[in-house]
């Protein structure tokens, strides 16, 4: 039975007369203890999905449920986690993972909030630097405490909105493991967002391909069937992996070709074939609408 499901919903901002329609016709459902990624351009409308899961967005038309009830606001078993950190800047890192805490559990006490606040930000590897303010961390110490602070929530549904994207390569594979390492121990469900093809093969159990906007869907799905736990140092000896990525990769640009037909601004896109390359190198991210290029051989 599917802990999450979306049940033809579909996401319109504006008048009635003149509505911009932004999803459409959603389906989708996920098993528990499962991770699903989804993979998407830019400005597709990934992160209305994902608020659409955690209950900050209605539908416009149709169904979200969350244990075949319907999600009607925002509530601490469904965490998000933005790609912005959204930290007090004002506070510690152990007083923003508190705040959560206090929010949800109100009447828990002090020496109890003490070690539950510490417990979550050791797990994230951050008990060195527990008094330190926002502005002291770096980019991935600061997702680090974003994370802690969903994770303080006790969520069975974790929602991750390109959490990792604007993080070096070597800062996003660290914050990949650890994701994953939590994952199994604590076997949350997981719904993940991202533009990162080596990403979603690396982490999820299903990878679903959110075509180009307006009135973007969810298309047909990728399985990964890939053991685990999955070494990023050996993946592209990985058949499975390769075939995959190209598959996606070559997915995505029939994506962009498709959405262009009829405007003029077809983007010339070269054979997608598999070849080996050293993580933690990351795969080219999709962006909407990119600037055109002349060569074939390159993308934006």
């Amino acid at each position: 039975m599917a802990i999450l499901e979306v049940n033809n919903a579909s996401v319109s901002f504006g008048p009635i007369s003149n509505r911009y329609e932004v999803l459409n016709d959603l389906n989708l459902k996920v098993e528990e203890n499962e991770f699903v990624a989804i993979i998407g351009f830019s400005g597709a409308g990934k992160s209305t999905l994902m608020s659409l899961l955690a209950g900050l967005q209605k539908a416009t038309s149709g169904k979200v449920l969350f244990k075949q009830k319907p999600i009607s606001e925002p509530r601490p078993d469904l965490g998000i986690m933005f790609q912005n950190y959204s930290l007090l800047p004002w506070l510690s890192v152990l007083d923003n993972v508190k705040i959560a805490i206090n929010a949800v559990q109100p009447k828990l006490s002090k020496s109890a909030l003490d070690e539950k606040a510490h417990h979550y930000v050791k797990m994230v590897k951050l008990d060195h630097a527990v008094d330190k303010k926002p502005q002291e961390l770096s980019g991935g110490m600061r997702q680090r405490a974003s994370l802690a602070r969903t994770l303080s929530l006790d969520p069975e549904v974790l929602l991750l909105d390109e959490p990792l994207s604007a993080l070096d390569a070597l800062t996003r594979s660290e914050l990949q493991d650890q994701i994953l390492n939590i994952w199994e121990k604590n076997k949350r469900t997981v719904v993940m967002i991202t533009n990162d093809v080596d990403e979603a093969v690396l982490m999820a159990d299903r990878i679903i391909p959110l075509t180009m906007g307006p009135a973007a869907t969810l298309s047909d799905e990728f399985k990964v069937n890939m053991e685990r736990p999955r070494n990023r140092h050996t993946l592209n000896d990985h058949p499975e992996f390769m075939r995959l990525k190209s598959e996606i990769t070559a997915f995505m640009m029939g994506l962009n070709q498709e959405s262009k037909k009829g405007t003029g601004d077809v983007i010339p896109m070269p054979k997608v074939k598999p070849k080996s390359f050293s993580l933690p190198v990351m795969s080219p991210t999709f962006k909407q609408n990119p600037v055109p290029v002349k060569n074939s051989s390159n993308v934006a």
